[in-house]
């Protein structure tokens, strides 16, 4: 395993696994003693027919195995009964104590510190990121607000092509120490590479999937609060949610995290990271972890969120969707939120169903639109079968 390589085909089972032993990561810890247990019900989903991306019929089973995972959970938030684990399956060899990398999951999680600040009054999301960040008045981000970076969408210059190494969310990874650096002006640290980029439209414009928004919303929490985001993301989030395990998020030569993509989680702490957002907010454990107002804005959007995203230079493919608070929504008219990774990560949360699923895997290349949307058509069948119990 090498810089080169370690995100390669062949080694992404085993480092997505083993972040902590390859890179220097901070823990963000869990509340002390035992978390609250989720009971366990026998279902087999295996038979149940999906209807994939490209309008084939397979078996959910077949979608499964057909996605590179490395494991995949259901949990069941039934009115009467409450919240039940019906599936947790490690087909490749993790079990339920394995960290695995979110990649862009911890986008989300960003979002919702963002949103825990915000009920506080410790962050306003109208207010210009310089209000927190004096430094970034030389920058692009001049003009922008809090709001522009949660609904991606300030006027920055950034390419999100991963296959090409020369594209801002590639050296970015250079800067951050996660690549080998490839020209010698790329510059050391994470935020002096988010202070170099450039604007070429005006902020508040359409939906533009860009990874260093949410590294310069990191950065603002950082801001704000006095505090490194692993400590604040402990407090707010990782303390409340009833999490098994500590997660870790990757940082760089002066301690900044990888809020765009470097947190590593247990498969089933993000079932209950999701638990929470399908409970308005309120955790495993009763907490409030943030305001319900926070989580209904994020599936209902904004007046133009629809068209922003509809306007989007990208190739989306979510006709109808609209992207929230650092959250996927694929279809304004469902009420379906997507937490999503590279290589296959994903948090499925289906407010009608009372439905959670969660999905790692090791996808060879970085995006994958089969895969992606049939893993979603496979938890939509889920969703759909438990809806009549």
């Amino acid at each position: 395993m090498t810089l080169d390589n370690w995100q390669s085909e062949g080694q992404l089972n085993w480092t997505f696994q083993h972040m902590a032993e390859i890179f220097p990561t901070v823990p963000i810890r869990r509340a002390p003693g035992h978390a609250p247990q989720l009971p366990r019900i026998a279902y087999e989903p295996d038979i149940l027919p999906v209807t994939t991306s490209d309008g084939s019929v397979m078996s959910l089973h077949t979608v499964m195995a057909s996605t590179d995972t490395d494991g995949w959970m259901v949990i069941h938030d039934h009115p009467s009964w409450g919240a039940q684990v019906m599936v947790e399956r490690y087909p490749s060899g993790m079990d339920p104590s394995t960290v695995h990398l979110m990649m862009s999951v911890t986008k989300s999680v960003v979002g919702i510190v963002v949103g825990a600040l915000a009920a506080q009054g410790v962050i306003a999301t109208e207010a210009p990121l310089t209000h927190y960040v004096p430094e970034l008045q030389e920058s692009g981000y001049a003009g922008a607000t809090v709001r522009h970076l949660l609904d991606m969408r300030s006027g920055i210059r950034f390419s999100e092509e991963y296959l090409d190494p020369m594209a801002e969310v590639r050296v970015l990874e250079q800067a951050f120490g996660w690549a080998p650096r490839l020209n010698p002006d790329v510059p050391s640290t994470l935020r002096t590479f988010l202070l170099s980029l450039h604007s070429d439209r005006p902020h508040g414009g359409p939906f533009d999937y860009r990874s260093c928004e949410s590294d310069v919303l990191g950065w603002v929490v950082e801001a704000a609060t006095g505090r490194r985001f692993a400590d604040v993301a402990s407090e707010l989030v990782w303390s409340r949610i009833g999490a098994e395990f500590d997660a870790n998020i990757g940082i760089d030569s002066e301690g900044s995290g990888m809020f765009d993509g470097g947190m590593s989680a247990t498969l089933g702490d993000l079932g209950r990271f999701g638990l929470m957002i399908l409970r308005n907010g309120t955790s495993l454990t009763g907490e409030q972890v943030v305001p319900s107002w926070w989580i209904e804005d994020s599936f209902l959007g904004d007046l133009d969120s629809v068209r922003a995203f509809a306007d989007s230079p990208g190739d989306n493919r979510m006709p109808g969707g609209f992207y929230r608070n650092q959250f996927w929504i694929p279809d304004a008219r469902r009420p379906v939120l997507l937490c999503l990774g590279i290589h296959g990560q994903m948090i499925y949360v289906n407010r009608q169903a009372r439905v959670v699923a969660a999905k790692l895997s090791s996808w060879p290349t970085p995006q994958h639109a089969w895969k992606l949307f049939s893993t979603v058509a496979a938890f939509d069948a889920i969703s759909a079968d438990l809806a009549g119990l």
